[in-house]
């Protein structure tokens, strides 16, 4: 199955345009994602960087992980929404932030990561794999 991901920014100076099957999606809930979000967690699909093609300015802002590994996180410079994550673990793939999606019905998690770090008052889906660092 060949999956079309389009989205973008909350202004629309960023667009995005993916075309393929996603390797993974995931609920993150690490400290850093509730940092970036202002939530409880990051709903993010990850797809081979080389599917994607993004129109419009994105900065990224780099940051180190748990693992010691780099993070770059990529947002609008104009209204500061965050799309994309590119991840040093996981070179070749690129994250997208499901919120961003014009049809977000297509994020469908596979699994909870972090959740020794979740805030107590999120709710997670009881249904899904639960881990409390990375599986992987």
């Amino acid at each position: 199955m060949d999956t079309r991901l389009l989205g973008g920014c909350l202004c629309g100076d960023v667009r995005y345009d993916a075309a393929g099957d996603p390797v993974f999606m995931v609920n993150c809930h690490c400290r850093d994602c509730q940092k970036t979000s202002g939530g409880a967690f990051v709903p993010a699909i990850f797809i081979p960087e080389e599917s994607v093609e993004i129109s419009g300015t994105v900065k990224y802002y780099e940051s180190i992980s748990d693992s010691g590994k780099n993070i770059s996180r990529g947002f609008c410079p104009k209204c500061g929404s965050q799309l994309f994550a590119k991840l040093e673990r996981y070179a070749g793939l690129l994250g997208l932030r499901a919120g961003t999606l014009d049809d977000p019905t297509l994020f469908k998690p596979n699994v909870d990561i972090f959740t020794s770090s979740a805030a107590h008052w999120d709710f997670m889906n009881p249904a899904l794999p639960k881990f409390q660092r990375e599986p992987i």
